[in-house]
């Protein structure tokens, strides 16, 4: 995962014209291949290639471009948004995730970066404080980065909370599948993390875990591929399940049932059958044992929908702070999306559903738990 830079593009002062760089971007977006956007579009492939490549403008097309791409026409005519490199995005090598939907969920990130973008130049958000940690193994890493947090062994109430509050910018996958995983990525020095909120609390909180294993391990880009994958998978869970915490509370290899694990996993907000796999890896576990807890698991069908399942998503407590700061100045989500050219639902697809309306002042305190700070310490208007 190298850190990325920003490319700069072309200046809007330089830019009178049809961006075809934009055309393409809006394409992959929507998923779309040249084939049948042009079918759309009634035109050959070539010609949408021509379009693309900038040998043509397609001045009698853009206000149909606009409507099948479903994008403002004034997107197509801003300077080039930045770049991401697949390679330096930490995608899973998921056998049904498709070109499209990834090269989808890129663009997704770009226009979530362009967002980013728009609220630093109205506040000053927290700053990322997440260590280099290259040269540790997972285990060693999550330890020294609890160490360096002041989080000890507690268990971690919300991690969406805890990452804002580190200068991580959280946002949510805006692909409505299973296909598509969790992802994170450096861009000039500030940390991403994309999560798919279809899948379970349990899970969602563990890709989280495991997408800071990547900031953490691989922000200089190796190892990559299955190495680098079973590297934050043992990151996540040494960060979510400290060694000690559960060792002083799981009860005697023999004592251990399906059932005590289902009481137990609460303590950490995981999964089963995360926390049966981290108690092997600790050794708490005969193989033997291991292996019949997954069996019956499988059975009893907890690998997909098990008991005493958490209710409640982690969303961004960042986020709803930034909207109602600018719902008082009379700014809305529409607004937003005016200024970086996209339709309002394209950031309501990344920002976990929410609307700019007031914020409750109840408090989430646990005891026994890791408290995060508040972003709205941070948060301070740019003048």
């Amino acid at each position: 995962m190298s850190n990325l830079k920003l490319s700069a593009g072309n200046k809007m002062s330089d830019l009178i014209s049809f961006n075809p760089n934009r055309l393409k971007f809006a394409r992959k977006r929507r998923g779309l291949t040249i084939v049948a956007l042009s079918s759309a579009l009634n035109i050959t492939p070539k010609t949408l290639s021509n379009y693309e490549n900038g040998k043509f403008e397609p001045k009698d097309l853009i206000d149909l471009i606009a409507e099948q791409l479903k994008f403002p026409k004034s997107f197509f005519f801003k300077d080039d948004i930045a770049s991401l490199d697949e390679t330096s995005v930490s995608f899973r090598s998921l056998s049904r995730m498709t070109a499209s939907v990834r090269d989808s969920a890129l663009c997704a990130a770009q226009i979530a970066i362009e967002f980013t973008t728009w609220i630093n130049n109205k506040f000053r958000l927290p700053q990322p404080c997440i260590p280099d940690l290259n040269d540790f193994d997972p285990e060693t890493a999550a330890v020294t980065l609890r160490d360096e947090w002041a989080i000890g062994e507690l268990s971690i109430n919300n991690m969406v909370h805890m990452l804002e509050s580190k200068g991580v910018r959280v946002f949510s996958l805006s692909e409505r599948t299973l296909d598509m995983d969790a992802f994170s990525f450096w861009i000039d020095d500030q940390p991403f993390v994309f999560l798919n909120t279809q899948k379970s609390v349990e899970r969602s909180r563990f890709d989280a875990a495991h997408e800071l294993g990547h900031l953490v391990l691989h922000k200089h880009g190796t190892p990559l591929g299955k190495e680098a994958e079973t590297q934050a998978q043992k990151f996540a869970s040494a960060f979510l399940m400290p060694g000690r915490s559960v060792a002083a509370r799981i009860p005697h290899s023999p004592s251990i049932t399906l059932n005590s694990i289902i009481n137990l996993k609460s303590i950490w907000k995981v999964a089963a059958s995360a926390l049966v796999r981290r108690m092997y890896d600790l050794n708490f576990l005969s193989e033997w044992i291991y292996r019949n807890l997954v069996i019956e698991m499988s059975k009893s069908g907890y690998l997909k929908n098990e008991p005493n399942a958490i209710k409640q998503r982690e969303t961004s407590k960042l986020l709803p702070m930034v909207f109602e700061a600018l719902r008082k100045e009379g700014i809305t989500k529409d607004d937003i999306a005016k200024d970086i050219c996209v339709f309002s639902d394209e950031i309501d697809s990344l920002v976990f559903g929410l609307a700019i309306i007031g914020l409750s002042g109840k408090s989430n305190k646990q005891s026994g738990v890791a408290s995060e700070n508040s972003p709205k310490k941070y948060l301070r208007r740019v003048k």
